[in-house]
């Protein structure tokens, strides 16, 4: 999606110069710092307050601070995706033509992110003397976060690649946090939009967490959400037609 090499690479634009195994580590490494952001602020935020509205409050801005600052760290050595819907919605992407990872490439990808995810998961709960691995009891599973889902995964989609498509990257780490942050408060569920931050709320009973069984609805709602953010890639971002093809049809 982007120039080969191009140091200003973010989610949606690997540079596959750089070695898959220090790819692999940005995204594990990353993913973990990600969600450590979102279960220890989550985790300090109810230690200072009652307030439910500000504990979202604290807990939405350390998480946009964070993911910012992860971006643009990690985006030049692994794209910075820190979410297996992006790698997949890449991976497709690149099978039509454009640039991103390959299919071998997302196989490592998707497992690191996901190992990440858990590892921060304990790695806040270890920081904050709660039990290292506690499975949530928080229900999330109502038709409304469902769609809540759908909607944050399906703007983040659209986000990432409509500025890959209008080669604006150099954006994604503002622009990028700025989405999730906001989506925290437009959406029913609190855009979690990334399966495997998903799957590493599951082992902390705190704030942030979501119940083990409430999972798979997450995650089958974040892929739809994928399929409807390309689709609407596709539709809004369609390439410009010459003035011969213009008038030729």
């Amino acid at each position: 999606m982007t120039p080969v090499g191009d140091p200003q690479a973010a989610p949606g634009a690997t540079p596959p110069r750089t070695p898959l195994v220090a790819r692999a580590a940005a995204e594990l490494v990353g993913t973990a710092a990600l969600v450590a952001v979102v279960v220890g602020s989550g985790i300090q935020a109810t230690g200072l307050t009652r307030d439910v509205g500000l504990q979202l409050l604290a807990n939405s801005l350390a998480t946009v601070f964070g993911l910012g600052v992860l971006i643009v760290l990690l985006g030049p050595v692994s794209g910075a995706h820190f979410n297996p819907v992006v790698t997949l919605a890449e991976w497709w992407t690149a099978r039509r033509g454009d640039g991103g990872v390959t299919a071998r490439e997302a196989a490592v990808y998707v497992p690191s992110q996901i190992v990440g995810a858990i590892a921060g998961a304990i790695l806040a709960d270890a920081m904050f003397g709660e039990p290292l691995v506690e499975w949530s009891t928080h229900e999330r599973s109502a038709g409304n976060l469902l769609l809540g889902e759908v909607v944050a995964t399906a703007g983040l989609i659209l986000l990432i690649f409509g500025l890959a498509r209008t080669d604006r990257l150099r954006f994604a780490p503002v622009a990028v946090a700025s989405y999730i942050g906001a989506a925290y408060w437009f959406t029913s569920s609190t855009s979690f939009a990334n399966p495997a931050v998903t799957i590493g709320r599951a082992f902390t009973d705190t704030f942030a967490g979501i119940a083990p069984a409430s999972v798979p609805g997450f995650i089958g709602a974040q892929l739809a959400g994928a399929v409807v953010g390309l689709a609407l890639v596709a539709l809004i971002f369609m390439p410009a037609r010459s003035a011969e093809t213009q008038s030729a049809g």
